[in-house]
């Protein structure tokens, strides 16, 4: 029996049982060896054991899980779900062989299975939450009420990429998303996806692209478009009832879904609030400091995480992230342009908020030593998107190759082709729970 228990496997037989006691149980029967199943940042494989998770802290989580062939070469689509767990709770689900997912069990079968948790007939087959990485979830989720949860969260709760079609309807933005959103109608993913009656995507915010006014003359419209500032607080206004941690709420739940859950609507979401945030010059230095403070923090929390470097057994360098591709270290992507601007606006103000300066140099410093880019650098850094010499090729799982010319869209197709398993058994040595 092999498991990420961390600090629970050092823990002395008494602390161990009262953890087991206060924390949160998840129960899942039935799931199929060599499933991969996460839940927050921690990655398993399952073995012939394994029924659950014991010892989750109290408070929001997300789960996420993808069935395998019976040779492990071949994984259906990421499923999966926020929660928030209450002390001492147990939280049961079953595999659906037929669909292939978790599926909620009765309340006289779920109160029957909770009460032989807590008399500790299933402990030895539950796999201990690893706390040695629940403060790299915390540092992730601590603006996720449960509000916020139930606000964005689709009906029914899971996430999967099989489901998003209403996001390729959505109208593309650019040339390489309208190449995107062909492939992804083409793709076996959709065409495999059940037909849905009803909506199944999340319900994220509408953050406008740019500001239209029809009475603003051509000069104040350039300045409106140039500084979102004024953008930024007709939506906190309108979606969010002025309330700034909902806003980041929505960012936490958006990153996770899509670095987590390989989410393409999750990441558009994510991609559309960064955009907004670094496009404000006016909110971070006077009208919104404190969002901004707490927006720099959290921005940074999550690239930190999602690029951390992975070793093996001799401390070398096996990955550049566990979660995300190295297409990412491209300067063609949005956020290099984006953040540089940002950088700009805070380290020139002639009077600037100490907080605001420090992460902003956090944040500067883990992008120049992360992905290796000169923000320094004042050459224009333009991007053709018909230039022939930015095409970039893969292959997916399946074989096929497919030529995009953006290392963004390169990313895009990489989170729904991507076999992640390879990167998360670098990561955590191959372990096998239960």
């Amino acid at each position: 029996m092999a498991s990420g228990g961390g600090a629970a496997a050092r823990m002395d037989p008494e602390a161990a049982t009262e953890l087991v006691r206060k924390g949160s149980t998840l129960v899942l029967l039935d799931v199929p060896q060599r499933t991969l199943f996460g839940i927050d940042t921690q990655v398993f494989s399952v073995g012939p054991k394994f029924k659950g998770m014991k010892m989750v802290p109290p408070g929001p989580h997300f789960v996420y899980y993808c069935s395998s062939s019976r040779s492990g070469n071949e994984f259906a689509p990421t499923v999966s779900f926020f929660l928030i767990t209450q002390p001492s709770e147990v939280i049961v689900r079953k595999w659906d062989a037929q669909e292939e997912r978790l599926i909620k069990l009765s309340e006289e079968e779920e109160i029957r299975y909770s009460e032989a948790v807590r008399r500790f007939e299933f402990d030895d087959q539950l796999g201990p939450y690893n706390l040695d990485s629940y403060g790299d979830w915390k540092q992730l989720s601590s603006y996720l009420s449960q509000s916020a949860i139930e606000r964005l969260e689709p009906i029914g709760g899971e996430i999967t990429i099989a489901l998003e079609s209403s996001w390729m309807d959505k109208a593309p933005q650019s040339d390489m998303e309208r190449r995107l959103m062909e492939q992804l109608r083409e793709s076996k993913f959709t065409k495999n996806a059940p037909v849905q009656a009803e909506r199944r995507g999340c319900y994220y915010t509408s953050i406008p692209a740019s500001v239209k006014h029809k009475n603003v003359s051509g000069v104040d419209l350039t300045a409106l478009n140039l500084d979102k500032s004024s953008l930024l607080e007709s939506v906190l206004a309108k979606n969010y009832q002025g309330q700034e941690d909902l806003l980041l709420g929505e960012l936490q739940f958006a990153f996770i879904a899509f670095m987590m859950g390989q989410s393409l609507e999750a990441f558009m979401q994510w991609k559309a609030l960064v955009s907004l945030l670094l496009s404000c010059s006016e909110a971070p230095l006077h009208t919104r400091t404190n969002l901004f403070v707490k927006f720099l923090r959290t921005f940074y929390y999550q690239l930190k995480h999602g690029f951390q470097r992975t070793q093996d057994s001799r401390n070398e360098d096996v990955s550049n992230s566990l979660f995300l591709d190295e297409a990412w270290f491209s300067r063609d992507i949005f956020l290099y342009r984006l953040s540089k601007d940002f950088f700009t606006v805070v380290f020139e103000a002639p009077v600037v908020d100490g907080d605001l300066v420090s992460w902003a140099r956090k944040l500067k410093t883990l992008l120049e030593t992360t992905f290796g880019w000169d923000l320094e650098d004042n050459a224009m850094n333009l991007i053709d998107e018909d230039d022939e010499a930015n095409e970039v090729g893969f292959h997916d799982i399946s074989g096929s190759y497919y030529a995009l010319k953006n290392a963004e869209t390169m990313q895009w197709s990489n989170l729904l082709y991507f076999h992640w398993y390879v990167k998360s058994r670098h990561a955590h040595n191959g372990i096998k729970i239960l």
